[in-house]
């Protein structure tokens, strides 16, 4: 964050779950889940090379870290996505850890928490992408009925299929400041309907006066705010203490 201005810079996932979850409770799960080429799509480069060259920069073999951790002492399911990875973009491994974390957290009953970061589903999969968003949303219904609460996060930017299938569908839906979120940008916004946008459009603060965000909150205050939250939704949580055996 910029201290003057206080402008949300990108970050990746090692930096959200320092910012996030208690340190050290951190267990990735699935992270050997990751991308085919089901179309064998090539633009200027094949998509296994644009995988390669992604998996380089961010030293992640995937555009989201799933697992397990504790906030405020309580164990949640976690999933973060890294814009940094073909930016954010859902495709079917994403999918498929997403769908996976969901499941294991209705299991266990854990709190899901899940921290967007996207520019929606992943061209080079075509149709393989856009299914995941059907797949992810049958598996929050899913959750739902098992009455634990699901906290979304927002941040910038938060678009595409992302937005519509799982991150503005949380029991309580959480932006940073000044976070884009909508399903297309503002800029296909206006070339199709030829019309100036209102200042501030698809930004997190306008949409918390039109009721799809719940909270605007600084990053600074994220993790006391979740815990917060969880212990509204799930109740106070129970951290396990060491206890000296008797002795015999």
């Amino acid at each position: 964050m910029c201290p003057r201005c206080g402008n949300h810079r990108r970050i990746g996932v090692r930096e959200r779950l320092a910012l996030t979850l208690d340190r050290g409770s951190f267990r990735e799960r699935d992270a050997d889940v990751g991308a085919a080429d089901p179309l064998g799509f090539v633009d200027q480069l094949p998509y296994p090379a644009r995988l390669a060259a992604a998996r380089a920069a961010t030293r992640r073999n995937e555009a989201i870290s799933t697992g397990t951790g504790r906030i405020g002492g309580r164990a949640v399911a976690i999933g973060i996505f890294d814009f940094g990875f073909l930016g954010g973009s859902m495709g079917t491994a994403v999918g498929e850890r997403l769908t996976r974390l969901i499941e294991h957290a209705a299991r266990r009953r854990l709190p899901l928490v899940v921290i967007s970061a996207s520019g929606g589903a992943r061209m080079q999969e075509g149709i393989y992408s856009l299914l995941q968003m059907t797949k992810v949303a049958a598996a929050l219904a899913r959750f739902r009925a098992r009455g634990v609460p699901f906290l979304s996060v927002l941040t910038d930017p938060t678009t595409g299929g992302v937005a519509a299938s799982l991150a503005l569908v949380g029991d309580v839906n959480v932006a940073e400041p000044a976070a884009l979120i909508g399903f297309a940008g503002p800029r296909v916004v206006e070339q199709t309907i030829r019309q100036k946008l209102p200042p501030g459009f698809q930004r997190a603060e306008l949409l918390r006066e039109r009721g799809m965000v719940d909270l605007v909150v600084p990053r600074a205050e994220l993790r006391a705010t979740l815990a917060r939250l969880l212990d509204l939704l799930a109740g106070p949580a129970v951290v396990a203490r060491h206890r000296p055996r008797r002795p015999r």
